[in-house]
Formats: structure tokens, C-alpha cells, sequence
């Protein structure tokens, strides 16, 4: 799995969410188009294994907690970055969302849930904070930012 692949499997989800509203209607969407069983799904959480096991995604660690910034937002990939994350039984920093940001859940033992979700999406509107947590086992996420734009803030 090269980047410049990686790349253009996520940019047909980013394609298909692109100046949308971050909001619960797009969150039930993107789990009735790209639910687990789905073939996009399944590359993703593919692509993500296969590029971690060669080594260039999720490469920095830090606390406990393997991740990278894989895609840097930019216009190809409809101003979205993408960042991937693989946590096990753990809770990542505090940070708050201006412009919202669309997980991919995707669970590498069978009850690891990503606050509070198993395999599924998770979409938080801009202005929404949280503290990521895998509980119940090991589990990626890939998040999706508008504009790269994330910011670490106290709990």
C-alpha cells in the first residue's frame, strides 16, 4: 500500500462528504454508505494495516499511543487532512474540533470500542471537544479534519 494509493482510496469518501455539514445526518449517512461490510470499508481498514505493517502509517508514539498525519489537507483531498491513530485501552489528548472532524472506526480485537463505538463512523460538528478513549481492547481511527485543524486544549 503506497501513499499516493492511500491517498486516492480516501479521497473518493472525502469526494463524496466535501462541503457538507458535520452533523448527525452525515454521521447516519456514512454509516448506511460505508458501513463494515462495505468494500470501502473493508480497503480502508485494509489499507490502514497493510501501510502500518510496512511502516509509514502510525509511525510517531507518544503516551502510550501509535499515530501520524498521514494526508496533509489539501485541495485533492477536498481540504481534508487525514490522521490514522492505534490505541489500546487508552484515552488520547483533550483537544477541541473548529471545524469538526469525521472518524473511522476500526476495531483490531473484536470489543474495542472508540468512545463508545465499535466499527462505525463518528462525526463532531465544529466547536465539539472530547477526549478520544479505545476502551475494551486495541483499535484505529482515522480521522478526517477540516482544514488539518485540530487543537489540543485541557479537559
Amino acid at each position: 500500500m503506497s501513499a499516493e494509493n492511500f491517498k486516492m482510496l480516501i479521497s473518493a469518501v472525502t469526494a463524496s462528504i466535501a462541503g457538507r455539514a458535520l452533523d448527525a445526518d452525515l454521521q447516519a449517512w456514512l454509516n448506511d454508505e460505508y458501513p463494515p461490510s462495505s468494500s470501502a470499508y473493508r480497503d480502508i481498514f485494509q489499507a490502514c494495516r497493510d501501510a502500518i505493517a510496512e511502516g509509514w502509517l502510525c509511525k510517531h508514539e507518544g503516551g502510550g499511543i501509535k499515530y501520524g498525519r498521514v494526508i496533509k489537507h489539501t485541495p485533492d483531498i477536498h481540504g481534508f487532512s487525514v490522521d490514522v491513530v492505534d490505541m489500546n485501552d487508552i484515552a488520547d489528548l483533550h483537544h477541541s474540533h473548529s471545524t469538526g472532524e469525521v472518524d473511522l472506526v476500526m476495531p483490531l480485537t473484536r470489543d474495542a470500542q472508540f468512545d463508545g463505538q465499535s466499527a462505525d463512523w463518528n462525526v463532531y460538528p465544529a466547536g465539539s471537544t472530547h477526549s478520544p478513549a479505545v476502551r475494551g481492547g486495541r483499535a484505529l481511527a482515522r480521522y478526517l479534519l477540516p482544514e488539518g485543524r485540530i487543537e489540543f486544549t485541557k479537559a
